[in-house]
């Protein structure tokens, strides 16, 4: 679905989510991964496993399981069941954030031009 208003935070296109079932059965699963790994992780907090050169080794492991499983469930629900949503925005340019006049956006010259300052010189009253 795509409108015409372009106005500043007009919804440009939004497609609703597919929301499947193998996408829900997944979630589901990895759910349940986590909550293991989640429980195991915290016996071996609480057993001790980290005194050991191989158990702190296995719990820093599983913690980072913990997390890749939890960014596949955040992936997953993020691709099937939120809807795809654009949103126009208008971008300013660079020199209206500093609120700079259009005509001064280029700046100034540090060193004036020769033949001006010989005409400033000669009439004070030159204008450029």
């Amino acid at each position: 679905m795509s409108s015409g208003n372009n106005t500043y935070g007009a919804i440009h296109r939004y497609e609703p989510p597919r929301e499947s079932t193998a996408a829900l059965i997944g979630i589901v699963l990895l759910t349940v991964v986590e909550v293991v790994f989640v429980g195991l992780f915290t016996y071996g907090l609480v057993a001790g496993w980290g005194a050991s050169e191989f158990g702190n080794m296995f719990l820093g492991g599983m913690l980072a399981v913990i997390f890749i499983d939890l960014a596949f469930i955040l992936l997953l629900y993020r691709k099937e069941f939120l809807p795809d949503v654009m949103i126009v925005k208008k971008r300013r340019r660079k020199w209206e954030d500093l609120y700079i006049r259009e005509e001064d956006m280029y700046g100034t010259d540090s060193l004036p031009d020769a033949w001006d300052s010989v005409k400033r010189a000669v009439y004070p009253y030159y204008k450029k």
